[in-house]
């Protein structure tokens, strides 16, 4: 018999963290990792906008590595669990980097800031941006109030995936041909 995607275990507003510690589902942790899901969620309808096929791949690698971070952030710090947790590592850093770059030498420089929009693939970029700087906040919120902290990989990581999704916006948008808008303050 299949197992039921419905458990009821947490009827009562409760969860279980990796290590089988209960906590409120509205615990700093669950929101880190949920966050990092929504992110997960907004990238994938990314993938399924760009026609790209060196990008759509390079987003799912992207999604595998978020799903890394969810589940170290899943984890209770202070139990040690029996399941092989898959892990960050510094390469993945890296290939961002280089992707940053690739894209960046195609574009002209940045002049201004850039309002988001332009196209419906650019505008959702955008969003999957905002998200991944919300994550970024939250799991150095959740890294300040744990005992233990998580290897600052996860963070640079985080922060260097809100940059590759500004520079993935502003390729795209010359990609699709889009205009860019520059913020043009209004000073009285």
């Amino acid at each position: 018999m299949a197992m039921k995607i419905y458990t009821k275990t947490g009827d009562r507003g409760t969860t279980s963290l990796i290590g089988g510690t209960k906590v409120i589902k509205s615990h700093f942790r669950i929101e880190a990792y949920g966050t990092i899901d929504e992110l997960n969620s907004h990238i994938g309808l990314c993938r399924d906008l760009i026609i790209d096929s060196v990008i759509k791949e390079f987003l799912k690698e992207v999604q595998d590595r978020l799903f890394t971070i969810g589940s170290a952030l899943a984890c209770d710090p202070d139990k040690e669990t029996s399941l092989k947790i898959p892990d960050l590592k510094d390469s993945d850093i890296l290939v961002l980097e280089t992707e940053i770059d690739r894209m960046d030498n195609a574009l002209e420089p940045l002049q201004a800031f850039i309002l988001p929009g332009g196209h419906t693939t650019v505008s959702h970029i955008h969003i999957a941006r905002c998200v991944c700087r919300r994550s970024e906040r939250l799991i150095v919120d959740l890294l300040n109030t744990d005992e233990q902290q998580h290897d600052s990989l996860i963070i640079k990581y985080i922060n260097r995936l809100s940059d590759y999704l500004f520079v993935l916006s502003r390729y795209m948008a010359k990609e699709l041909e889009a205009e860019e808008i520059a913020w043009k303050p209004r000073i009285s």
